[in-house]
């Protein structure tokens, strides 16, 4: 099969670009050829590395076409332990899903961003480092901040603040977000006090059409430093007190609030709607649970419906599955190929713009900071801003008053082949928001909610799973760790590429060391306290 073929090619990579991550230091060349006569004009030098940069964080940095590699970094990873997707490709069913991890699909996301998107970072902080370049480097940061903390989110301790230095130096995961909101303010500070024109408009592909403005990154800014501080809300209540307060400050120059605000990377093939040509990205069964168990009207937004049809391979259906959305549980390790063919995939086409942020999510993230007293907006408000800005997003606005009104609850998943793979919701939460509920049952509500609105964003889903325990997803079928990842705890990172224990043995136990536990995927990060502390 192609992509077979593919994960091989990526696989070869990847051990390649593991090597080249031993020589961090290296980095900071500019490899870029461009005529001089040329640079001047314009701001033409300072822009070089923008394109690579934007298109790295949901990574599709070379050319139009290259989904294999965004495949290994995230839908075979986040996008899949975070309840949205999963793939019936046989020889994938006992690997990840099952909790045996592949190396090479763990360690994608480190050696693509270091060998791919971080050398073109550090140019641009270097290219704009002068005054007069203030605002590009302003945006350099807070692209590199988007980027990087997926990168930690995977695996904890980072190189960040020395990343391209003669002196490199892995961070613990509390330094490395640390630095985060010290660039974030940087970059902030540096756009709000800046009076020029925008210079960055024609280089822009993350603001939608009619919003690049520095204005707007402003708002993207504030919006990433909400999210960031409810990330450490459990573990460091006041830096996250002190960096929602800063995000939300009516000085600060806003957050994403409108259905139109989405932030994403446009006009770049969006390479989810690739691998889905691939009929590799299907409907996870948590996603069938909660979608169909409300009605959700985004439904056919994010899946289209099961083709059914004749049973494949001879496996008999035990119910018509077709005209349904009919989605695959994870650990379902079975030996026949195609027998989920016909469940429903992703409505995502290369077409589609790929998502950063939305203006939903930073709704609940509003709603949150509410309910932990960090600002005195109304909890009720924001989750109800939240939802009906989705559906707004994704024009099905008629249904708000339905749905956030809805008592609906989760449905049971039943497998359409085979019983054992059957499972009860593990919760009853329902849209309809309830004002007389606990802390803790009113932030289910807000995280479920905002865990629906962020798809197909795996990354982000899944390191909010992972901080609140929200939502409660089915759990896998089948644990094949070897006891290294607990069922009921659930996957909580990747190891680090594996390659370094013989390459680079210093940096690797370095980051074992801040990781402070066992390089595997039943270790919690820093930010992940187990519990949520109001």
């Amino acid at each position: 099969m192609k992509i077979l073929n593919n994960i091989a090619k990526a696989l070869i990579v990847g051990v390649a670009l593991g090597a080249c991550t031993d020589n961090f230091e290296n980095y900071n060349e500019n490899k870029n050829s461009f005529p001089e006569e040329l640079q001047s004009i314009d701001f033409q030098k300072q822009k070089i590395p923008f394109k690579v940069i934007q298109r790295g964080i949901i990574y599709q940095t070379n050319v139009d076409g290259t989904n294999w590699q965004y495949q290994i970094m995230q839908n075979l990873v986040a996008d899949m332990f975070s309840g949205y997707f999963h793939d019936m490709n046989n020889p994938f069913m006992n690997q990840n899903t099952c909790y045996n991890l592949n190396t090479g699909w763990c360690a994608a996301q480190w050696d693509y961003t270091y060998a791919q998107v971080m050398p073109s970072i550090k140019t641009a902080e270097e290219l704009t480092a002068d005054d007069e370049f203030k605002a590009f480097n302003a945006v350099a940061k807070i692209i590199k901040v988007a980027t990087m903390h997926r990168v930690s989110d995977y695996y904890g301790p980072i190189i960040y603040s020395s990343f391209g230095s003669a002196n490199v130096q892995s961070q613990t995961q509390e330094e490395v977000y640390k630095a985060f909101f010290t660039d974030l303010d940087a970059a902030i500070t540096a756009l709000n006090a800046y009076e020029g024109g925008d210079t960055f408009s024609d280089t822009d592909i993350m603001m939608p059409a009619g919003k690049r403005t520095y204005a707007q990154w402003v708002k993207f800014a504030n919006s990433l430093r909400l999210r960031l501080a409810m990330r450490v809300s459990n573990v460091d209540k006041t830096l996250a007190s002190q960096q929602a307060a800063a995000a939300l400050a009516p000085a600060a120059g806003g957050l994403l609030e409108g259905a139109d605000e989405t932030v994403g990377e446009y006009g770049v093939a969006n390479p989810l709607g690739g691998v889905a040509n691939w009929w590799e990205v299907y409907m996870h069964s948590s996603m069938e649970s909660f979608l169909n168990g409300y009605s959700d009207p985004r439904m056919p937004k994010y899946y289209k419906p099961a083709a059914g049809g004749d049973a494949p391979e001879n496996v008999p259906y035990l119910f018509d599955i077709k005209g349904t959305y009919k989605g695959i549980r994870q650990g379902t390790n079975t030996t026949s190929d195609q027998r989920y063919k016909m469940h429903s995939w992703t409505s995502v086409t290369p077409e589609t713009p790929i998502i950063l942020m939305t203006a939903a999510e930073v709704w609940f993230l509003r709603a949150e900071a509410a309910l932990r007293g960090f600002s005195s907006e109304n909890v009720q408000t924001c989750y109800e801003n939240g939802i009906k800005t989705s559906l707004e997003q994704w024009g099905v606005a008629g249904s708000y008053e339905a749905y956030v009104n809805s008592e609906a609850q989760p449905r049971e998943y039943k497998d359409a082949f085979d019983v054992k793979f059957n499972s009860e919701p593990r919760t009853k939460v329902a849209p309809k928001f309830n004002p007389a509920g606990t802390q803790e049952q009113q932030l289910e509500q807000i995280i479920t909610q905002k865990w629906l609105a962020i798809y197909p964003e795996g990354c982000e889903a899944w390191a909010e799973q992972r901080r609140t325990g929200y939502p409660q997803l089915l759990y896998v079928a089948i644990n094949l760790s070897g006891g290294a990842i607990d069922t009921e705890t659930m996957i909580r990172r990747v190891p680090f590429p594996q390659g370094y224990k013989e390459t680079n043995p210093t940096l690797y136990n370095q980051l074992v060391q801040q990781l402070s536990g066992s390089d595997n995927g039943g270790t919690r990060l820093w930010w992940d306290a187990g519990a949520n502390k109001f």
